[in-house]
């Protein structure tokens, strides 16, 4: 009898352990930080979920139905009432302070006349303190015919501030005189340029336009205080989460890392940063990475961008065929080839990430070749090599992508903004291989998406719009501009998330909506996929969310 009550004891003793174990069991796993629920979730592998559990700033689990067990008394719990949810998207190409900048400064990317180009520049000098730079700007000379801007227009209405306003591409522009002087070059002989223009008036002086390389002339005089650069980069944080934005590939300088820095260190940084830095300069790279590793998934290093040629738009580009309204003019190359290959061999030979501008199709196929010959000199390996716009392509160079495993970095804005005039530049046959998308995926070829912000802007539903319709800002392609190359909806979601995170070899934790990434994601007032593509541009974004953290959400109706 007594062994029977000990038996009974003991048993006693197992089950209230076992009840500990399963309310210990049951606690752990009703520790989600928040849960969203009665959402649409989409991710590139799981789209069968209607709520997501977050913890500890990743994504705890995900599933269909019944979300108690990962719900605690401290869990905080968002009722998305039907709401659109994705990964967080990533830009896959930025100039980010700028961007910032150009938000606090004189805006002119609409203004469609000369006179209004002048009255805007007048209205915001102004408003100015003397000696103060004014830059950004962000104009384009096609919305008034196509006549380039001089200082002669603006100088009156900016006599005690010198201005440097450039192009929307950011490969040409304006200097006021004032700027000229502080420059020393408006009198003095003006150095010869590779690789850049400065444009000269039939006074034989500078008209004030500069072109690519040639636009260091007057860079190298402006000054920035560091308060006016946090604020650019407060200001550039907050648009691109408006935007659904957690993550931007920064093509940038040095100088524009050590901000980047600075404000990681105190915590007001909200978006993730790759911070690109130049090519020339890779041994830089190769040693700060040796002495300091590359950082954190809030903000690293590794990656090096540099440049084959300009833009369409500057006719700098750098094409085989003549531009069809200059007969004379193939474009330029803004390096070398041969610097070029030196940089990149070895700069891979460090192991760095090369990532490469390239827009015309002469710059494509240049760089494609010294990409396919480091395969022979430096061994065969997972480059991830990119080239940034492979805006203008042919057949035989879409291969060459696929073959090369390059990742074409595009952006699906500059398609309905060029297609509004880029037949008359290089002709009705070039056009066909302009932003190419479609033929890029058919070949299967690795893309991501990204906005060159400041040059279009970080408004991702746009560029999906963009991708999928191809109808460009004039209104004149209702049916799309080269409809041949339209992708859908998902195809363009997938260029945005995973595809952005592969070329910055982070697909392991953010880009998708899987236990254990990172919890970044965006939540939108429909779903992308069971809406007209015309009609995604009148989506809301609700909420962003960065680590688990809501870093952004909508407060107006």
């Amino acid at each position: 009898m007594q062994s029977v009550q000990k038996f009974c004891k003991i048993g006693a003793l197992f089950a209230l352990v076992f009840l500990s174990l399963q309310c210990q069991n049951k606690e752990n796993m009703a520790s989600a930080d928040t849960i969203i629920h009665h959402v649409q979730i989409w991710s590139d592998t799981l789209q069968d979920a209607d709520w997501i559990a977050i913890r500890d700033g990743k994504i705890e689990a995900l599933g269909k139905g019944d979300y108690h067990q990962f719900q605690g008394p401290e869990t905080a719990l968002l009722d998305g009432q039907g709401a659109f949810v994705t990964p967080g998207f990533i830009d896959a190409h930025v100039h980010f302070l700028m961007g910032g900048a150009n938000l606090l400064s004189v805006q002119l990317r609409d203004a469609g006349t000369r006179a209004e180009f002048i009255e805007r520049i007048a209205g915001f000098a102004g408003s100015q303190k003397p000696g103060a730079w004014i830059t950004g700007g962000d104009w384009n000379h096609e919305l008034w015919g196509g006549a380039l801007p001089e200082r002669s227009w603006i100088d009156s209405v900016t006599p005690d501030n010198p201005v440097f306003l450039n192009r929307l591409d950011g490969h040409m522009a304006l200097a006021n005189t004032k700027a000229l002087e502080l420059a020393g070059l408006l009198d003095a002989p003006l150095p010869v340029i590779d690789g850049g223009e400065v444009v000269i008036g039939p006074d034989g002086k500078p008209t004030g336009i500069f072109k690519d390389n040639a636009m260091g002339l007057i860079d190298q005089n402006i000054q920035s205080n560091p308060e006016e650069v946090d604020r650019a980069l407060d200001t550039a944080c907050q648009y691109v989460l408006s935007n659904g934005v957690t993550m931007v590939h920064h093509m940038g300088t040095w100088d524009d890392y050590a901000v980047f820095r600075r404000n990681r260190d105190r915590g007001d940084l909200s978006v993730r940063i790759y911070s690109v830095t130049p090519l020339a300069a890779w041994e830089r790279l190769r040693d700060t990475i040796a002495a300091h590793g590359t950082g954190d998934d809030h903000l690293w290093i590794g990656g090096l961008k540099g440049f084959v040629d300009g833009s369409l738009g500057s006719h700098t580009a750098a094409f085989f065929e003549p531009f069809s309204d200059k007969p004379d003019d193939t474009g330029l190359l803004v390096n070398s080839e041969a610097d070029l290959e030196d940089w990149i061999s070895h700069a891979d030979q460090a192991g760095l990430h090369v990532i490469v501008h390239a827009i015309g199709d002469r710059a494509n196929a240049i760089l494609l070749d010294i990409y396919h010959r480091l395969d022979a000199k430096n061994g065969a390996r997972d480059r991830r090599f990119r080239i940034e716009h492979a805006q203008h392509l042919n057949d035989s160079l879409v291969q060459k992508i696929v073959s090369t495993g390059t990742i074409a970095s595009m952006q699906p804005y500059h398609a309905i903004d060029d297609g509004c005039w880029a037949e008359k530049v290089i002709g009705p046959e070039r056009i066909k291989m302009t932003y190419a998308f479609r033929s890029l995926l058919d070949a299967g070829a690795h893309v991501a998406f990204g906005s060159d912000w400041f040059v279009a802007p970080p408004d991702v539903l746009a560029g999906i719009y963009a991708a999928a319709t191809r109808r460009t800002l004039d209104g004149q392609n209702p049916d799309g501009w080269v409809p041949e190359q339209k992708i859908t909806v998902e195809q363009a979601l997938r260029a945005y998330t995973s595809g952005g995170a592969y070329a910055c070899k982070m697909e392991d934790r953010v880009g998708r909506l899987e236990p254990g990434y990172l919890a970044d994601l965006v939540v939108m007032d429909r779903n992308l996929l069971t809406i007209a593509p015309e009609s995604i541009r009148e989506t809301r974004i609700m909420r962003t969310m960065v680590d688990g953290k809501w870093e952004w959400i909508r407060t107006e109706d």
